[in-house]
């Protein structure tokens, strides 16, 4: 009788345990189902022949948010950005590099960024570039409430109005590419445009430099026309190598064009 007892207890707890799991995996599912791009990173895929790359999310679906990441796929045209979370010493080369090749760019800035080098920003703008929005602190936006997202976005903007006496240009670029529905939704309703890129490669890991001809074997093959090419103006090798890439995208055809351009 004991034994049976136990039996009918353990069989007991098992359709506990199997009832909450079932539970728990439900929930998940009805709420990627409410959230309809769930939380995520940005991801890209099918690279190759010249052909647009896929992301995690389509360009129809991100149409809705305002939100790009990729241009006309009829127009040659590439569009340069640099995300900048410090300075590393190498945004000066970088600009006079871009200033001797006539391209324009958009830095992608946070709020330390501004307030140690108000000098380089004050020459990005004199030089036609585009300065715009990565947040104040580069916090994750999927994890914020929605008032602390409104802070992170307008605290980067004020502090960009107090350094140059301008507005800042609304573009916005996720810190590392994360977001869901629910952020894209957000910077939409402060009237930003939500900029994700559609080529880029391993360049801001400082103890992890590739070398001058790995920078082309990863990029240039991976060319297409409307493309967001990220960089990071933190990366020594983009120091160096930035001219001659340039000039190289160049003669593959390619015209650079300002993010204003993509984003009319």
């Amino acid at each position: 009788m004991i034994d049976l007892n136990r039996k009918k207890i353990i069989s007991i707890l098992f359709g506990i345990i199997a009832m909450i799991v079932i539970a728990v995996i439900c929930f998940g599912f009805i709420h990627k189902i409410s959230a309809g791009i769930d939380k995520t990173e940005w991801g890209l895929g099918n690279y190759g022949d010249g052909k647009q790359p896929v992301g995690n999310a389509d360009k129809e679906t991100l149409s809705k948010y305002d939100a790009f990441y990729v241009g006309n796929e009829n127009e040659k045209n590439i569009y340069l950005t640099f995300d900048a979370g410090y300075e590393n010493g190498y945004t000066e080369k970088i600009l006079d590099t871009l200033k001797e090749q006539k391209v324009p760019a958009t830095f992608f800035l946070v709020g330390n960024y501004l307030e140690k080098n108000p000098e380089l920003v004050k020459r990005m703008l004199k030089e036609g570039h585009i300065v715009a929005n990565h947040t104040y602190s580069h916090k994750d936006l999927r994890y914020v409430s929605d008032e602390e997202f409104k802070k992170q976005v307008n605290d980067l903007a004020e502090l960009y109005k107090k350094t140059t006496g301008q507005e800042i240009k609304k573009y916005l670029r996720p810190p590392e590419g994360t977001f869901n529905e629910h952020s894209l939704a957000m910077a939409k309703s402060m009237g930003y445009k939500t900029i994700f890129w559609s080529l880029a490669y391993n360049d801001w890991n400082n103890n992890q430099q590739k070398s001058y001809s790995e920078v082309f074997d990863k990029v240039l093959p991976k060319l297409h026309n409307g493309c967001i090419l990220l960089l990071h103006s933190t990366s020594k090798t983009n120091g160096e190598v930035l001219g001659d890439l340039l000039s190289k995208i160049k003669e593959e055809g390619y015209t650079f064009k300002s993010l204003d351009e993509l984003a009319k």
